[in-house]
């Protein structure tokens, strides 16, 4: 049976703190440590160790929706990526004895082996709604028990402004401090997270005993990939290296690719000219598909735009209406950050809608080899009704 309040940091009280002075009071998980970042919510109803290893989670603290988070546990193959990734973590109630014969911990003891924080016992439906209303926003997980100033590392170096500006917080009620030190703090646009989250070198994705034969090469630049979209290229035969996001259109293409994947990734595309260089090289050379961050900078190399949306669009259940045949699909997305459709260059036509809002999720340009979408073809879990994309791509890379 779940358990939602025992063991939770023995029901130590935590804070979660919005930029615009909303307070949530509830119960630490986690580590027992502040942390901050943009807030921002998930409606998924499963999949929380996939969304907790998701690097296009990389500074952000993340609110799911779903009441009940835990009940399965954490095992060892749901990893997207080589650990959490996400700045905290914000649930409604949170399950201390899954049960599932794969699991070998709670994602309170995850999330505290990581040094993650957490808050569980709040209305995490309430926060969703503002979020809808007023937009994403800043905001910080305090643990007023914790010694350490919240955000000492952060303004390590700071100005003697700073320096005041810390000082004055002394004796201050816990949720002011926290809202105090939180005006302080880079705001998540301003950050290049892709540079956290890459790989630091080039690696091989195994193959397996029961692999098939290699039917080509394809290059995946890391801009925070998950491990999925590598399992889905190497189970159709490929073999397949991910690369470090700085990496050189000249470098991957002494590789010999047979195709480059550009992958999903957090923050601002606006802020990784370096990578829409690299990426503007590439192109009309191989062929090339992008997935959300990748199919936001394939756009930005071909002298696209891109702008941030209110709230985003963070789930598993999200309606794309392919525009060639009519077919609605059921996507899982991530992303903060989407297409102008009114930028587009010449050559670029759009394939796929968001029956939500509109905004473009999908491209293709008429006389390259290219193709994008902006929702997760690789989702784990989540609606495999995508993954076909992977093979229109490789079609491009090697017709059958």
């Amino acid at each position: 049976m779940a358990n939602s309040t025992g063991g939770q940091n023995n029901g130590k009280v935590a804070y979660l703190v919005l930029e615009d002075g909303s307070v949530y009071q509830g119960k630490s998980i986690g580590a027992e440590m502040s942390g901050h970042g943009e807030v921002v919510f998930n409606t998924s109803m499963v999949g929380y160790q996939e969304v907790l290893t998701d690097p296009s989670y990389a500074g952000q603290i993340v609110v799911l929706t779903y009441p009940l988070v835990g009940n399965y546990g954490i095992n060892a193959d749901d990893f997207e990526s080589r650990g959490i990734q996400v700045a905290g973590f914000v649930v409604r109630e949170h399950c201390d004895y899954p049960s599932h014969s794969l699991s070998t911990t709670n994602v309170d003891e995850f999330l505290s082996s990581h040094g993650i924080p957490g808050i569980a016992e709040v209305d995490t439906r309430s926060i969703a709604r503002k979020l809808r209303s007023q937009g994403v926003m800043m905001g910080m997980i305090y643990c007023p028990a914790n010694s350490e100033p919240p955000v000492s590392t952060s303004l390590s170096g700071s100005s003697p402004d700073t320096s005041q500006a810390l000082r004055l917080l002394e004796g201050l009620e816990p949720a002011e401090e926290a809202l105090a030190r939180l005006k302080l703090l880079p705001q998540y646009g301003g950050v290049d997270y892709v540079k956290e989250v890459t790989t630091s070198a080039l690696y091989r994705w195994d193959a397996t005993s029961d692999s098939p034969t290699s039917r080509g090469h394809i290059v995946v630049v890391d801009y925070g990939l998950k491990y999925n979209i590598l399992r889905l290229l190497r189970s159709r035969g490929y073999e397949v290296t991910a690369v470090p996001a700085s990496t050189s259109a000249e470098d991957m293409l002494s590789m010999n690719p047979s195709g480059i994947l550009l992958s999903p990734g957090p923050g601002d595309p606006a802020l990784l000219e370096y990578v829409v260089d690299n990426a503007r090289n590439l192109m009309g050379r191989v062929p090339v598909m992008g997935i959300c961050l990748g199919h936001q900078i394939m756009v930005r190399a071909l002298g696209g735009q891109t702008f941030k949306l209110k709230f985003g669009h963070r789930g598993a259940n999200h309606p794309v209406k392919e525009l060639a045949t009519g077919r609605v699909y059921i996507t899982a997305q991530n992303h903060g950050y989407a297409v102008d459709g009114d930028s587009l260059p010449q050559g670029l036509e759009v394939t796929h809608i968001n029956l939500n809002d509109g905004t473009v999720e999908g491209l293709r340009h008429r006389d390259l080899p290219i193709i994008s979408i902006q929702y997760h073809s690789e989702a784990s879990p989540g609606p495999k009704d995508n993954e076909y994309l992977f093979d229109v791509f490789l079609e491009m890379v090697a017709p059958l």
